[in-house]
């Protein structure tokens, strides 16, 4: 059962369609390693084992995951029936009535759902520590952060627990625990994916659907399902010329890429870590017969970018508070939020929609700033995080500045392309001499998801990649 669950769902739906293994031995064996091991980790706060089990007998034939494990993010996955508190307090005792189009695409794929995973409140900082369900750890060293807002999901599949795990991304979320937990996460171009049924948009269209997992083929393969436009939904991202399964192995061509090894904040220190995660990748990149030079867009080192991103985020909060007192029948206190939510959330109440629209329109302007670089490149190469993995407690929740302080630098090369829209993803190519790992990102122009997948796969076909955390 152990060589099946350290297969990637790819993987394991062959398993099952050939007859290696039952889907309710594979969910059996799945649920068996979370009770195993989600004490050390806490990456499940709501498990469905009972659900997920009473299930089996009704899965689609024929469906290409027929009977494959895996566990959907508790934010923005809604499921009819289930629990539903984005790390919140403030949500307890509310159920989704409806499944979101993502999950049913899962669904009718076959995939079994075994449970929710854990979630900072509203997703709103870059490590996995709620109040309400405690911190999640990072598989390959407990001590330290998994990463966020997708901690629980990204330490989940990096344990073994299932080969993949759902996700959102709103200002690196993918792939920022991706990069610390040693995954492949995509966060795909704007309007690739929907939030429908219960929302057209997500922090003003900066956040978006994905997962997190171990191969570049499951992340193409699983993409593929619940991607695509559903009528009514605001963005409709530029079509792709086929499933982004079939990119897999196609050869990319010989690309024009551009690398950063420094961080683009001059206030910020150079660290040897990134920067020798960003060489050696430029260095098998050029292996690979790329063109590889030192260059990024000018605009990622703009100051304000933070301050509007910033504003951006703390009026959808407000709003999201607003619209949990509304969807449980009583409004939140603020006192309710831990510490960053109300200092958010007040701070969005404080702006005005002149004000909101204004922070929008700077964001149309760095938007266009940004695509200018790519008409001479094809893709970008930086480190996903831009600081070295960090403890649990690093971000403290009773001094703000403090936390807010360090959250800046580390998502200054995960949030710009939230803001603009652009597909981008982390690959786990480093390692720490501690061994805790360290991600790198590629990034192209809107709507080339397809090229990301290309190049992604022939990087892990140069350098396979390792996991060792697994269970």
């Amino acid at each position: 059962m152990d060589e099946v669950l350290r297969l990637d769902a790819v993987g394991q739906a062959r398993a099952v369609r050939e007859g290696l293994i039952s889907p309710r031995e594979l969910v059996e064996a799945a649920i068996a390693k979370i009770e195993a091991h989600d004490a050390e980790i806490n990456a499940v706060v709501h498990p469905r084992f009972e659900r997920a089990l009473a299930e089996l007998d009704g899965l689609p034939e024929g469906a290409p995951f027929r009977g494959v494990p895996i566990l959907v993010k508790d934010l923005g996955w809604g499921q009819a029936g289930e629990p539903y508190n984005a790390g919140s307090r403030t949500f307890d005792g509310v159920e989704v009535g409806e499944d979101a189009h993502a999950v049913t695409s899962l669904r009718e794929a076959g995939f079994v759902i075994l449970g929710r995973t854990n979630t900072p409140e509203f997703g709103t900082t870059i490590t996995t520590e709620p109040v309400a369900y405690g911190p999640t750890r990072n598989p390959y060293d407990p001590a330290y952060s998994p990463g966020g807002s997708s901690g629980g999901s990204a330490a989940a599949v990096a344990a073994g627990m299932v080969a993949v795990a759902t996700a959102s991304d709103g200002g690196g979320s993918i792939r920022i625990p991706a990069g610390m937990c040693g995954l492949v996460g995509l966060k795909p171009t704007r309007g690739r994916s929907s939030y429908g049924p219960a929302s057209g948009e997500a922090w003003s269209g900066m956040s978006t659907l994905g997962l997190l997992s171990r191969t570049v083929r499951d992340t193409a393969a699983v993409l593929d399902l619940f991607t695509g436009y559903v009528h009514g939904d605001p963005y409709d991202a530029p079509g792709l010329p086929g499933p982004l399964e079939a990119e897999v192995g196609a050869d990319p061509g010989r690309l024009r890429i551009g690398f950063v090894a420094e961080h683009p904040r001059e206030d910020v220190p150079g660290d040897p870590e990134l920067a020798a995660a960003v060489t050696a990748a430029a260095t098998l990149l050029e292996g690979l017969g790329h063109e590889v030079t030192p260059s990024r867009p000018e605009a990622l080192a703009e100051p304000d970018f933070a301050l509007h991103f910033g504003a951006i985020v703390a009026t959808n909060v407000a709003a999201e508070v607003e619209n949990i007192g509304r969807w449980r029948g009583k409004p939140v206190d603020l006192a309710e939020l831990e510490p960053r939510n109300q200092a958010m959330a007040r701070a969005g109440r404080g702006r005005s929609a002149v004000d909101h629209i204004l922070a929008l329109q700077w964001i149309d302007g760095f938007r266009r700033r940004m695509a200018a670089w790519w008409a001479d490149h094809d893709v970008l190469l930086t480190p996903t995080l831009g600081i070295q993995p960090f403890p649990l407690g690093w971000l403290p929740s009773d001094d703000l500045s403090t936390a807010f302080g360090r959250t800046g630098p580390a998502v200054a090369f995960t949030s710009p392309f939230n803001a603009t829209g652009q597909p981008a993803i982390s690959l786990p190519l480093h390692r720490t001499p501690a061994g805790l790992p360290v991600g790198v990102q590629l990034i192209a122009a809107a709507g080339r998801d397809d090229l990301l997948v290309r190049l992604a796969a022939q990087i892990e076909h140069a350098r396979p990649f390792d996991h060792a955390a697994m269970r």
